[in-house]
């Protein structure tokens, strides 16, 4: 397995810009970037012409992550040359949240097949279901398949996300990369970093990914009321204190659930994923010290899956953006705290996201993750 990386900082690069990934006869281009590649950029059509045969696939972000560290309004391009992996990419629309579901059932059953191993995962960041998407993936492809991932981002706008595949730019779609054959070496991790606060709150009133109530009120006032002042900058400022969810013994689920949007007429939150209609809320806040902390501790749980004698690879790197908001300018401590675990024969790729997918720590049961550093690595024995 061979990468090449661009961290390009023109919406309008030149072949020459590009030509350095030509050479490599990629078989897969992965794209990250601010949404302006994907609304006013030629970016994609002259990936095409220096790498006609590669599968493009990504997603806009909320800040974009490479071995260089954090950057803004740039596009990070990372080129994949397997030997003996199969790829295969597949999208398909989510016109409505309510869809999610069945548009994972959609791109697992474009997937399944013999050999899978792992599934790259990439979803439009608002206007969906992150959880029903990754259980209609599950329903198709089964438990036993490592899903990863994450939801884009629009640089904390929350108002349009974009997604890439071979069938070219969207504002409504999922895409996902099947890999495939026994020659993929893959690991995976994920953790947060957050401290919960506050007491219990019972979900006495939801609908999948929508909170109406917590303890018989409006859940939206019971919000604001924990924020203060932080309440007038909803839902951006949502990000800054995230939920955990809690089980009926107030024991915790080991999720986090981030705000995406919130409805003044219904006094409603809408968060990343789904809710337990039986479970408990509570409130969670961060230090940067914390945050960097949990950076690590995912990429050694990735280092833990991978084999003794793992040489160089590719680790994507999916990030909330909730963490790169209370970083500030901080932020590159993070991803400098995973290159120094995985280290310098590793290749980091990634973004700021509104949603992170990985399976819970070493097992293959994949869930939407909010408020985390999530880590793929990806090699070739």
């Amino acid at each position: 397995m061979q990468t090449r990386q661009l961290v390009i900082d023109s919406t309008s690069p030149t072949r020459a810009d590009l030509a350095p990934l030509e050479g490599l006869e990629p078989q897969l281009i992965l794209i990250f970037a601010s949404v302006e590649y994907f609304t006013d950029s030629p970016l994609a059509t002259r990936l095409r012409e220096c790498c006609p045969n590669a599968l493009q696939v990504g997603c806009s972000t909320a800040g974009e992550i490479a071995g260089e560290g954090v950057t803004e309004h740039t596009a990070v391009v990372t080129a994949v040359r397997f030997e003996r992996v199969g790829v295969t990419v597949a999208a398909a629309p989510v016109e409505a949240m309510e869809n999610s579901f069945n548009a994972g059932v959609r791109l697992g059953k474009a997937l399944a097949r013999p050999k899978l191993r792992g599934v790259l995962l990439f979803g439009k960041g608002v206007a969906i279901n992150g959880s029903a998407l990754i259980s209609g993936v599950i329903a198709v492809v089964g438990w036993g398949i490592p899903i990863t991932g994450g939801l884009a981002g629009d640089n904390g706008a929350f108002r349009t996300t974009y997604t890439l595949s071979p069938g070219g730019v969207s504002d409504n779609e999922v895409v996902a990369v099947g890999l495939y054959g026994e020659a993929l070496t893959l690991g995976y991790g994920s953790f947060g970093g957050w401290s919960s606060f506050g007491p219990p709150r019972k979900v006495t009133r939801c609908a999948g990914n929508v909170l109406y109530e917590l303890d018989g009120a409006p859940a939206l006032q019971v919000y604001k009321d924990y924020l203060g002042e932080y309440a007038e900058g909803l839902p951006a400022s949502g990000l800054l204190f995230p939920f955990e969810m809690l089980r009926e013994d107030h024991s915790t689920a080991g999720l986090i659930r981030t705000i995406l949007g919130v409805d003044e007429a219904e006094g409603s939150v809408t968060l990343a994923g789904e809710i337990d209609p039986d479970g408990y809320l509570r409130l969670m806040h961060a230090t940067n010290d914390a945050l960097v902390e949990g950076a690590e501790e995912a990429a050694r749980r990735t280092l833990s899956l991978l084999p003794p004698d793992t040489g160089g690879g590719l680790a994507i790197l999916v990030s909330c953006v909730g963490r790169k908001l209370v970083m500030g300018d901080q932020v590159d401590d993070e991803v400098e705290a995973v290159a120094g675990v995985l280290g310098e024969s590793t290749t980091l790729a990634g973004f700021y996201s509104y949603g992170e997918i990985a399976p819970f720590s070493t097992t293959t049961e994949c869930k939407l993750h909010n408020q985390t550093m999530t880590i793929t690595f990806l090699g070739e024995a």
